[in-house]
């Protein structure tokens, strides 16, 4: 047998996609990351009829130039970035965005700051590039904010970049203009990159999102419709960067995937021109299931914060056979500790379930878990 490649060694399998593979029909699956609503219609049709006008070739490896328009008017209305449709790239979604980042970008020696906990991803694709990890923690004390002054502390001469997401997946953590601005700051007077993925940036709560790209030139930020239009399978996502870092970029993106589905392209372009009353409807019903979720946690005895942001909680949940235990009672949850070593002690839920299955499942922790 030939051995594999070091780098591909030193990570591991994803224990979020394990829950894909649950067998139990019957289980109640709050592990899951996308949402449990269909397309909406407008981006169906739009992806039938690219398919009937035989809209299935390759397109320019950047993306089809109506969508590229399309997220340059997005990033200008929503995230008050002043890009242009040669500085985008549409990619196979925003994870094919964080590995172009990655391979582009980060090398030995590199040092990326890293929020803990943080989505799997992330130390995965830095892994990989072969860079170091260092990591911030993000305590629960602070609603799991990434905070700039603790970012400042970990800056050194070998610093490259500095990853954010918020809102936050794992936490649901939606950080604080004043730290998204002097973490931009921080950027320019060190000169390292920001990665921002912002792909819940819509799917947020009593809150305001703010990009570092409004603040600082060296942002990568990337984003996709796999969370606000339910289009995880499709595989469509994007991103933008000024133009000396979009030229490197598009070197990977060009000899990986060479261009996104076409089909993904045109729904991805009714998304943004279509009409937005199914994400408002959408956002509406995950802050009805978060209420839930959290006072049903919080009343058991599971500390958990009132998450502002995404569809994830990450409640306080020092029994280290919890998982474990509610799998059998047929709940499924991640444990806290894939995200990082301060994710330990924590277990993730995801309540982009049925508001019906959600009481059902906190019903069951309560009965079998907690009182079992």
């Amino acid at each position: 047998m030939v051995n594999p490649a070091s780098r591909t060694q030193s990570i591991e399998l994803s224990q979020i996609r394990k829950m894909f593979e649950v067998t139990n029909p019957d289980a109640i699956n709050l592990g899951i990351g996308e949402p449990d609503f269909n397309v909406p219609e407008n981006i169906k049709i739009a992806m039938k009829n690219s398919i009937d006008n035989n809209e299935t070739h390759y397109t320019p490896n950047k993306g089809i130039i109506e969508l590229r328009e399309a997220i340059v008017d997005k990033f200008k209305k929503d995230n008050g970035i002043k890009t242009n449709p040669e500085n985008i790239i549409v990619t196979a979604g925003a994870s094919e965005g964080l590995f172009m980042c990655a391979q582009a970008f980060f090398e030995a020696g590199d040092e990326i700051i890293l929020p803990n906990p943080s989505f799997l991803s992330y130390e995965a694709c830095i892994t990989l590039s072969g860079a170091k990890i260092v990591s911030v923690d993000c305590s629960m004390e602070n609603e799991f904010k990434l905070k700039a002054e603790d970012v400042l502390e970990k800056i050194s001469s070998d610093t490259k970049a500095v990853m954010l997401n918020s809102p936050s997946n794992p936490t649901g953590a939606v950080m604080e203009k004043e730290d998204i601005k002097a973490i931009a700051d921080l950027s320019m007077d060190h000169d390292f990159l920001i990665i921002s993925d912002e792909i819940y940036e819509k799917i947020i709560y009593d809150k305001n999102h703010y990009s570092p790209a409004k603040y600082s030139d060296n942002v990568i930020t990337l984003n996709g419709f796999s969370k606000t239009y339910a289009m995880t399978g499709l595989r469509i996502g994007y991103l933008t960067a000024n133009e000396n870092y979009t030229e490197e970029l598009l070197k990977i993106h060009q000899y990986n995937i060479a261009c996104a589905s076409t089909t993904s392209q045109k729904g991805a372009y009714e998304a943004l021109i279509g009409s937005q009353n199914e994400v408002e409807k959408m956002i509406n019903e995950f802050k009805r299931r978060r209420d839930l979720i959290v006072s049903r946690l919080n009343e058991m005895g599971y500390e958990t914060v009132n998450a502002e942001g995404a569809f994830y909680v990450f409640p306080k949940i020092a029994d280290e056979d919890f998982v474990q235990k509610a799998a059998k009672t047929g709940v499924i949850t991640v444990p806290g500790a894939a995200f990082g070593s301060n994710g330990k002690n924590h277990v993730r839920m995801s309540y982009a379930n049925s508001y019906e299955n959600i009481e059902k499942a906190m019903d069951i922790l309560e009965e079998r878990v907690v009182n079992g």
